[in-house]
């Protein structure tokens, strides 16, 4: 197949290297295409290499996809481009930091170290119980914050506002804020002020109150406020005014925050120590110590900085991340492209206003950091603008309908207050425009949505285009069904199975409510003291009745079956090995298994949690609905079912946006955090304990009931939502709702009909996959897999494979805890840290090390592509020491078995490595060996061939015969 010609647009971006562009890629426009030929026009050139250009993108699957696609149009291949700086900006600041990154931590006055064994902590439920771990130390620590441990309904909610304020670039310091960190939260009262008066200003020429007053008039209801709070009236000014007095927004501004500053700071340079010494670090910490790194250290300054900078997904950066971009520049060579219309990810502290506002925040933000030494380049840029126009995807009509979404209201009487001049108008590329835009209702919504898409496949009328450029009848395979929500999706699914409906699921799974998981934590208690729980959740899910099950729990006569079965469980030693035979006995198999087991014994592995620990924390989880984001398929030919976010960078022939219904899209307001920081009034709190009253109270902050009025609602990033979900479509759109559609759908150039749902039975020759087998995968990009993906992990849970009893065999030295010490030493070792071996185990991998000659390579990441039945699968994994020498390459694995038995297994992941590495030293033989720590024996290992990887992924991804 010929390479596509370069549109005038994308031709522009590809040969425009020198300079600062801001480039405007909407849906469809070809921005990867052009990134891609952009970066390798410049690593072409003889005087630039890959490690010149900083390639950032926002996941790591695009990632894979960009090196991907850069090895087909440049003269690099993936062993040239294995480690060059194209990955998201959390990987980068670990590169960063793991380099130059020990000493970070004193630029804020913070005396532990980043050490080379420092991990990298990737899962928010984690996290949340380090968090919670740290907050009960704490807690105790310091009693002067007591009255704001009043007021928070969970240590949660100030973990959140840690994030979101290392988001911004606010950083605490031993003596105070960095920077100018505590102006963030003393809030800008000049822009405050504007919004104000924007709200407080009379409507219909004087004749109207104007909305704050008007919304105000609720002010009071339904709380309690302290003594000092004014009355109703004297806030909004007597009968007859029609807005509030001037020095109202002075006085809701102005407040003493200083007990709030002083506890948010503690808490959060608290937090950052408790890492530190607990060896980990977020996501959010990565960037914060590589920003402090980079400020403060001129020489690591230069050298991390590169000739060329790309950030692709711009809208969907944080304001850090804006920052980092600019001091990795060693020129003014940034390049940033981006669709403020795609910006979806507040929640994860993107800032749409960084593409929005991208001149004014270049100017301000470089003057800031060039404020007291000269660390960018940027001396007011004069950037140039790229407008990527033409639409590869959609239809005339879709490309319509998405402009039209991205200016609808969301409520009867909400402004719109979406920047409508920044959008660019797109121009279609398809081939024929037969679209069919329509919507339905009806209260049985899921059998509506099912039976409409059932009268939409085989038919003409909705026709999409074949691989020949030709119309043909849609498959269910063309249909997609977006929802706001994760619940809607999963009960569409539970209505699908009824009915052996083709339906394959791509999106959030809340981990701890599924079935798997409440027995899993009805064993778990059995094994704990909750015995009672755990047994009633046990003998309902064999049969028993109510009556027979209080008789059972009142004698203890349990059954014999299930009691063999907790006596078997209580000679289990890992948690990890509790719960795989917990899902064996109950047939749970497939990936939703396989997150279960590795998020359990990743919370047992990564924290002091002990089994009571365990179970209060899946507890916690059924709770709050915590996600792991997770996809399952049906077969080739099934309806895909995913929420608009995980749909972000996919593309569909049908696109069915279900659920419009009010209060579901947009979804109520819930409950906000009580402390919060919000641009631009700061840091603020929503509640506030005071023994002023007769009794100790926690009172409702009148203040922020008034501040938050002159603050957007967010219905922005709503109406972005259903934008990115109407250009998901090539061809057609389906909007669906039930007995109470949205004030979208009311707006939209739509005709709704009543639907009369009529699901008919389906025969496909075989079922349906009701049983929904969750795999974990990037929702765009190379399917993933890791080397132990393609392992038989059942061969580990035998004790035999741990150290037989002897001098080290207590508690401390069995398990995966013993494993992670032993790896964590031997990283240390070779790195040259000053470090002591402290078993047998680890004094024989330092004999190793020590024998060893050549450039030893430590925790090696590889990743090797694979061409599966015609589909791209990567395989992914860490080789624990690579050692270089002029004649040979060797890869050793540290094991720390008693026993062989793991042997075939730990073959399939040494295979993976031997065939990276193999490629990327084509000039010398390499060596794959295990080294087995229990004894220093070393061990050769024949590497399987690349026709027998592939074979082990098709039987991972199929399954069993």
């Amino acid at each position: 197949m010929s390479e596509p010609t370069p549109n005038d647009a994308q031709r522009e971006l590809i040969e425009g290297t020198e300079g600062t562009y801001l480039v405007d890629a909407g849906p469809g426009t070809g921005k990867t295409f052009a990134v891609t030929r952009r970066y390798g026009r410049i690593v072409d050139r003889p005087e630039t290499d890959p490690d010149d250009v900083l390639l950032a993108t926002f996941t790591r699957s695009a990632a894979t996809e960009m090196k991907a696609r850069i090895v087909d149009h440049s003269a690099y291949g993936l062993r040239e481009l294995a480690d060059a700086p194209i990955r998201t900006f959390h990987s980068h600041c670990h590169e960063l930091l793991q380099e130059h990154g020990y000493a970070a931590p004193t630029h804020l006055g913070i005396d532990e170290r980043i050490t080379g064994s420092t991990r990298i902590l990737d899962d928010e439920l984690i996290e949340a119980e380090r968090f919670r771990e740290f907050f009960g130390g704490f807690r105790d620590d310091h009693p002067e914050h007591a009255d704001f441990y009043r007021v928070l309904s969970s240590p949660g909610e100030l973990l959140d506002l840690i994030r979101e304020l290392a988001s911004k670039g606010v950083f605490p310091a031993a003596d105070g804020w960095y920077r100018d960190g505590e102006s963030h939260l003393d809030g800008d009262f000049e822009a405050f002020k504007e919004r104000f008066d924007a709200v407080n200003e009379p409507r219909n020429d004087g004749r109207k109150q104007s909305v704050l007053r008007e919304d105000l008039s609720r002010f009071g209801r339904d709380k309690t406020h302290l003594p000092d709070a004014p009355s109703k009236s004297a806030l909004r000014g007597g009968r007859g005014t029609k807005r509030l007095n001037d020095d109202v927004a002075e006085a809701v501004f102005r407040e003493d925050r200083e007990a709030l500053k002083a506890f948010v700071h503690d808490a959060y340079l608290g937090y950052l120590r408790f890492a530190l010494r607990r060896n980990y670090l977020s996501f959010s910490f990565l960037q914060l110590f590589a920003f402090v790194l980079l400020c403060e250290n001129e020489r690591v300054r230069e050298t991390a900085a590169f000739e060329y900078v790309t950030v692709d997904e711009f809208q969907d950066t944080s304001e850090v991340q804006f920052k980092l971009a600019l001091l990795l520049s060693a020129t003014d060579n940034l390049c940033v492209v981006g669709d403020w219309k795609q910006s979806i990810y507040s929640f994860q502290y993107a800032d749409v206003d960084n593409i929005l506002e991208f001149e004014g925040r270049l100017d301000r933000f470089a003057a800031d950091l060039n404020a007291d030494a000269d660390r960018v380049p940027f001396d007011s840029p004069d950037p140039t603008r790229i407008e990527l126009r033409e639409n590869y995807r959609s239809t005339a009509s879709v490309i319509d309908l998405s402009e039209r979404a991205i200016a609808t209201p969301a409520s009867s009487d909400e402004p719109v207050d979406a920047p409508l001049d920044d959008v660019v108008e797109l121009s279609a590329n398809a081939a024929f425009d037969n679209t069919v835009i329509e919507g339905i209702r009806h209260e049985d919504e899921h059998e509506a949505v099912l039976s409409k898409v059932q009268d939409i496949v085989g038919n003409d009328d909705y026709a999409v285009e074949g691989e020949d450029g030709e119309p043909r009848p849609p498959e269910y395979g063309d249909v997609a069904v977006f929802t706001r929500t994760r619940d809607y999706g999963r009960e569409l699914l539970d209505v699908a199975a009824e009915h052996d409906f083709p339906v394959a699921y791509d999106g959030g799974i809340e981990l701890f409510r599924t079935d798997p998981a409440k027995l899993l934590l009805a064993w778990l208690r059995i094994l704990d003291v909750d015995a009672d729980r755990g047994w009633a959740v046990v003998l309902e899910r064999i049969g028993y009745a109510v009556d027979e099950i209080d008789h059972i729990l009142g004698t203890g006569s349990y059954p014999a079956g299930p009691a063999e079965f907790r006596d078997e469980l209580r000679g289990l030693e890992s948690v990890g090995a509790v719960a795989r035979r917990v899902l064996d006995r109950y047939g749970f198999t497939g990936d939703v298994a396989d997150v279960l087991l590795d998020t359990v014994q990743s919370v047992h592995d990564s924290t002091t949690a002990t089994r009571g620990d365990l179970i209060r924390h899946i507890e916690r989880g059924v709770e709050t609905g915590g996600t792991v984001d997770v996809s399952a398929s049906a077969g080739d030919d099934a309806v895909t079912v995913q929420t608009i976010h995980t749909a972000k960078g996919l593309e569909y022939p049908i696109v069915v946006m279900a659920n419009m219904n009010e209060g579901r899209f947009p979804p109520r307001a819930g409950g906000s955090s009580v402390i919060q920081f919000r641009d631009p009034v700061g840091l603020r709190r929503r509640k506030v304990y005071s023994e002023d009253g007769a009794h100790p109270h926690v009172y409702d902050d009148w203040r922020y009931d008034v501040v938050r009025r002159c603050l957007p609602r967010g219905y922005d990033e709503e109406r972005r939502l259903l934008y990115v979900a109407v250009t998901r479509a090539e061809s057609h759109v389906v909007f669906a709702a039930g007995e109470d559609p949205n004030a979208f759908l009311a707006e939209l150039p739509v005709s709704v009909e009543e639907a009369d749902p009529d699901v008919e039975p389906l025969d496909r020759g075989e079922p349906a996959d009701a049983d929904l087998p969750f795999a974990v995968t990037a929702p765009d990009g190379p399917i993933g897999h890791t080397p132990h993906s393609l392992m038989d992990e059942s061969v580990f849970e035998d004790a035999g494979e741990r150290p037989e009893p002897g001098p080290e065999a207590d508690p401390e030295t069995r398990g995966m805890d013993f494993g992670s010490h032993v790896h964590d030493f031997a990283e240390a070792y070779a790195l040259g840290d000053d470090v002591t071996p402290s078993n047998d185990h680890e004094r024989r991998i330092a004999e190793l090390l020590d024998g060893l000659s050549g450039d030893l390579r430590v925790e090696e990441p590889v990743t090797l592509p694979v061409a599966v039945d015609g589909r791209r699968v990567t395989l992914s994994g860490i080789a624990d020491l690579v050692r270089v020498t002029p004649d040979r390459v060797e890869v050793i694995d540290y094991k720390t078995d008693a026993t062989r038995r793991a042997r075939a297994e730990y073959r399939k992941q040494l295979s993976v490595y031997y065939h990276v590495l193999d490629e990327w030293f084509a000039d010398r033989p390499v060596e794959t060996s295990l080294f087995y720590t229990s004894d220093g024996t070393r061990e050769r290992i024949e590497p399987l061939s690349l026709g027998e990887l592939r074979a082990l992924v098709r039987a991972t991804e199929t399954g069993p015969e």
